[in-house]
């Protein structure tokens, strides 16, 4: 069966959802997750409020959860309208880890809404259909119960910016994975995207890795569930962020690769015979001298708040 797809301009009329919303008797959240985001959160955060908040009432609640950034970006979302948060201080007898699944699994303790809306803090050109995009279907359609998005991802290098070419950990190493273990998900045009929304209900029943595996494993284990038929997609046509080193997007790969060989192995696809490591490891070459940079990378895993019994 096809994954459903939509564009986000099916859910233009926001005055429509808004109606929807009541009528179901549903509350929204939008939740970002941030750290050092202070060139883009304001404009986004911002944009909702006034869009979504003040001239259609649409979001119940807007949150910023935060790492911890050393730049001013609690204070700009705070200035813009978001109810921010650090995810330290969040439900705090469970420990804390820093990373964006982290922070993801904290909101789910800070807000009580039934639909909620997770978009990244980084993107630049923000418009209030990444939102409105992903909430729609659920609003309109009982049947889904998560909403991925998909776009274009234009590349910026020396100073001019190419159409494609962005998501280099998606092709390079997320893809392959999929195709060759779970080819189901190979229909998932965008399987890192960090915009998408779904039910309380069925974000309780996952498992949040505390880094950058968490949508990976979202994925994989919707899957597993059964509940690959209840998922849709939407298409938000471009996605402009910053771009990443090559070291960022290497820590990214080795984090993401930790969580999806344990799902293999969990899943009965392989069977690891050793332990896998934490420890990332790699060279910089300081005036033509090899130095090893190791860098700790554990994934850990929070464990679904309501688990769907066996």
């Amino acid at each position: 069966m096809p994954i459903p797809r939509h564009h986000h301009s099916e859910f233009s009329d926001i005055a429509r959802l808004v109606a929807r919303k009541h009528q179901t008797a549903q509350r929204i959240a939008v939740c970002i997750p941030t750290l050092d985001e202070a060139e883009t959160i304001g404009p986004i955060v911002s944009t909702l409020h006034r869009e979504l908040l003040t001239a259609h009432p649409l979001i119940d609640e807007l949150l910023v959860i935060d790492s911890g950034s050393s730049d001013a970006t609690r204070t700009l979302a705070a200035q813009a309208g978001a109810r921010v948060l650090l995810s330290s201080e969040i439900a705090p007898h469970l420990g804390t880890h820093r990373g964006k699944g982290e922070n993801l699994w904290k909101a789910l303790h800070a807000t009580s809404c039934d639909l909620i809306c997770y978009i990244d803090g980084d993107i630049s050109q923000f418009h209030s259909g990444f939102v409105t995009g992903l909430i729609g279907p659920l609003l309109e359609n009982p049947e889904i119960d998560y909403v991925k998005a998909y776009y274009e991802r234009p590349l910026a290098r020396d100073g001019s910016v190419i159409p494609t070419g962005g998501g280099r950990v998606s092709e390079i190493l997320v893809r392959p994975l999929l195709s060759l273990f779970y080819p189901e998900l190979s229909a998932i045009f965008q399987p890192l995207s960090g915009e998408y929304a779904a039910r309380r209900t069925t974000l309780e029943s996952l498992a949040f890795p505390v880094g950058y595996g968490v949508e990976t494993a979202h994925l994989i284990d919707l899957l597993q569930s059964g509940n690959l038929p209840r998922l849709a997609q939407t298409d938000l046509e471009q996605r402009h962020h910053r771009n990443r080193s090559d070291a960022e997007l290497g820590r990214m790969a080795f984090a993401i690769l930790s969580v999806v060989l344990r799902r293999l192995e969990r899943d009965g696809k392989l069977a690891l015979h050793t332990h896998l490591p934490e420890i990332h490891r790699t060279w910089s070459f300081d005036g033509g001298t090899p130095s090893e940079i190791a860098t700790a990378l554990p994934e850990p895993e929070r464990p679904p708040l309501r688990p769907t019994p066996p």
